[in-house]
């Protein structure tokens, strides 16, 4: 397994470091590869991993594994669905960050909004597999979670995310394997808890089958805690 972080930054990116998704606009201060819809519960902030997987605006080209003219497919749900068709998008940044570098993608799109494990390996040879990619991110767990009693059991999921690692590797298709990110800024509610599980299966599967990891989740987790010590602290018996 190799873990994998951005440690750069791109002119998209506010002074913040974070991109914020709202029901209206980007508002240039939140989230993840900064792509939460409106599907989603609420705003989301999470660590912005503009090109979380492959690349920096300040690694040189000798670092970079993926090359000019790779085929990068990115399957996945709303997340990145969302962030294929946007500017400030995950997967338009990871895009924009290696262009940066001199690394020219094409990027093959296969994200859907409300997609569980299931769904995504009924479609992965028609989206993916199809497209003859060189590499592959997969972002998958939150709606398997968070769709309770119509989402996936934790059992199906590890068969499905298995299935999908497996098929995609004896196709010769590097994968990075993306942890969920939280749902809903609260790491002590029932559906984060539940997606621990989910989660630590993820980067089980990623050390077995020697995948790269992307743990979005446990930098979304360490980015809050962050965020929470620098708030300032209310003055006491002082109202406001």
């Amino acid at each position: 397994m190799k873990s994998v972080k951005a440690i750069g930054s791109i002119s998209q990116i506010g002074p913040s470091g974070f991109y914020e998704k709202t029901p209206d606009n980007f508002r240039g201060l939140a989230p993840y590869p900064c792509c939460i819809t409106t599907t989603h519960p609420n705003t989301m902030k999470f660590p912005t991993f503009l090109t979380v997987i492959f690349a920096s605006t300040h690694l040189i080209q000798a670092e970079i594994p993926v090359k000019t003219g790779d085929k990068v497919a990115f399957l996945g749900d709303s997340i990145t669905q969302a962030g294929q068709g946007s500017p400030g998008g995950y997967v338009q940044l990871i895009g924009s960050g290696l262009a940066a570098n001199g690394v020219k993608i094409e990027i093959i799109g296969a994200g859907i909004g409300g997609h569980k494990s299931n769904q995504m390996l009924a479609r992965l040879e028609n989206d993916v597999q199809s497209k003859k990619p060189q590499w592959m991110t997969l972002s998958c767990g939150v709606n398997d979670v968070w769709h309770g009693a119509n989402g996936v059991s934790l059992e199906d999921y590890k068969k499905n995310i298995t299935a999908i690692v497996d098929q995609a590797q004896a196709a010769g298709v590097k994968v990075v394997l993306l942890t969920s990110t939280m749902i809903g800024e609260d790491q002590a509610n029932p559906n984060n808890q539940k997606l621990v599980a989910y989660n630590e299966c993820l980067r089980a599967l990623a050390k077995e089958k020697k995948c790269h990891l992307a743990d979005l989740n446990a930098e979304m987790q360490a980015a809050l805690a962050e965020a929470v010590k620098s708030q300032p602290k209310p003055d006491k018996g002082k109202c406001r």
